[in-house]
């Protein structure tokens, strides 16, 4: 089996080659021609040196030319990189650097950033430019995308491709330089790629299955809406397309887009990162409702779904059930929940385990039901971080002679063998002794009728060493009712878990993914008075 996405996505082309893969905007593309084009870059990469094993970096939004490129370097069995095109030009070079990039392609809005960073980071030696709806000056040292396709020819490379092709993900920057996960291709298409069922965990015959299946069905459509620059995109993606089935794509995220599109081509399933997209979603859905009807899922992945935004979503589209995922980059997919109306908001994500995830205690064993420890995943599992065998030593690790990743993810093993998520150990306050995990009280600051958005930190104390803070947006405009809030978390929280300053802010920064940047929240605290105070 060669289990490389290159080999996965031609036979997907092979059994299906008239039907659409990709829609954006006015744009649809037939799994014949998304290869083709893919062919014709992959030559052009290779006729600029791009070989096995090289890394080129994508800096893209969401579009047909991002999911080229994608195809187009595991074809040469190269390595795509993933930038995240919200960073400034010292984080770039950062990036571009620490990956060692050979080759980068890129979307002219970020020309700038892109021009800047090059100049300090003088080992990326080839670039391409996407043109999109923005006008940029031409870059000297950058060729057109189109240019360089329309000059190779649009048959497949002839390259030895095999399950041991590395792909990598960049992840973190909100906490910490981000660092470079590597995974052998087939152990990341298991995992997430629909190489192991999801819901029954058996794995699929052979590496034609999803493709034989999906020619043998009708075709589906998946509106993705995270950034393929993360894994909760690239991988349902690709899942999508290895079955035949079609995927939408926005170049950003537009809440009143998205549903003009639901209603436009009637696709079954929709991918979000959490509140991050609901809460939007659901305020431009009342605004003007459409027709939602062929959705059948709503799947939530990579960042924190809360219990009042699953009840919402539930009331809106009872016709479609709401999952919530867990996983990470360094572990892959780590089970999946199904949301039901009116749960406890205090309790964080609760999943049922698959595919090795698992509760173990300090020491990487497994732990009783019942008891917390740390959320780990044995079986298909990374390689480690690029270019750090510290970090990796201490994450991966090898226990009674099978390979284990240790997470920084706080969880606990229930007696009906779910799981439930308590909050990342790396984002915990100690507060005089008190642990407590700030997606717990996120999730119940959420809760509240008159809360947008919310992101809890520490602040410094000089009895607790560090007091529960909270950033947070309103709902509606008009003042917050602090008293009210106090009482609202009380109910759910103990007394130690309760923000004591609270800052009102107009929009919470948050990474591509969706997740709450913790650096921005604690800049934000330290540049302002607080807005509320409790006694």
């Amino acid at each position: 089996m060669a289990n490389n996405f290159a080999d996965l996505f031609e036979h997907a082309v092979d059994a299906m080659p008239d039907r659409i893969a990709v829609l954006q905007g006015e744009r649809r593309v037939r799994f014949a021609e998304l290869d083709a084009r893919a062919n014709r870059l992959a030559h052009h990469l290779a006729a600029s040196g791009v070989g096995s094993g090289a890394h080129v970096g994508f800096q893209m939004h969401n579009s047909v030319e991002t999911m080229e490129t994608l195809i187009a370097c595991f074809k040469l069995a190269a390595v795509p990189i993933n930038i995240n095109y919200r960073y400034g030009p010292a984080e770039l070079a950062y990036v571009y650097d620490n990956a060692d990039l050979d080759a980068l392609v890129y979307h002219a809005r970020y020309s700038d950033a892109v021009r800047e960073a090059r100049s300090r980071a003088p080992r990326v030696r080839h670039a391409l430019r996407v043109d999109d709806e923005t006008v940029y000056p031409d870059d000297a040292d950058a060729l057109p995308y189109e240019s360089a396709l329309v000059e190779h020819q649009p048959t497949r490379p002839a390259v030895r491709r095999g399950p041991d092709d590395l792909f990598m993900m960049y992840t973190g920057g909100t906490t910490g330089l981000p660092k470079g996960v590597m995974w052998r291709q087939e152990d990341m298409w298991r995992v997430l790629g629909g190489g192991i069922d999801f819901y029954t965990g058996e794995p699929v015959a052979d590496e034609y299955q999803q493709s034989r299946t999906g020619a043998a069905g009708e075709p589906g459509t998946w509106f993705v809406l995270p950034p393929l620059i993360h894994a909760a995109a690239m991988m349902p993606t690709f899942t999508a397309l290895w079955s035949g089935n079609a995927v939408i794509f926005e170049r950003r995220f537009d809440p009143a887009a998205v549903w003009a599109g639901v209603a436009r081509h009637r696709p079954q399933v929709l991918v979000i990162t959490g509140d991050a997209m609901a809460r939007p979603l659901i305020d431009a859905y009342r605004r003007r409702p459409a027709d939602a009807s062929s959705l059948l899922a709503i799947a939530s992945g990579a960042a924190l779904l809360s219990q009042a935004m699953k009840n919402t979503l539930l009331e809106m589209f009872p016709s479609a059930v709401v999952s919530d995922s867990i996983g990470s980059s360094e572990t892959g997919f780590g089970g999946i929940g199904f949301a039901q109306k009116d749960d406890d908001p205090t309790r964080g994500p609760r999943v049922w385990t698959g595919r090795g995830a698992m509760v173990v205690d300090d020491e990487a064993r497994p732990v009783v039901p019942g008891a917390e420890g740390w959320l780990a995943k044995t079986g298909a599992v990374p390689l480690g971080y690029y270019k750090d065998p510290e970090k990796s030593a201490r994450l991966f690790k090898t226990v009674d002679g099978a390979r284990i990743v240790v997470t920084d993810d706080r969880a606990r093993a229930e007696t009906d063998g779910s799981v439930t998520l308590i909050g990342r150990g790396n984002m915990v306050i100690n507060t005089g002794g008190e642990k407590v995990f700030v997606e717990e009280v996120e999730g119940v600051l959420k809760a509240h009728a008159r809360i947008y958005d919310a992101v809890v930190i520490g602040v410094p104390h000089e009895r607790w060493g560090r007091q529960v803070a909270a950033v947070v947006t309103a709902a509606e405009s008009g003042p917050i009712d602090f008293d009210a809030l106090e009482q609202h978390v009380r109910r759910h929280l103990a007394g130690y878990k309760v923000p004591k300053q609270i800052w009102v802010a107009d929009a919470i920064a948050r990474s591509p993914s969706g997740k709450p940047d913790y650096r921005w929240a604690e800049d934000h605290v330290t540049s302002r008075a607080p807005d509320h105070r409790s006694a």
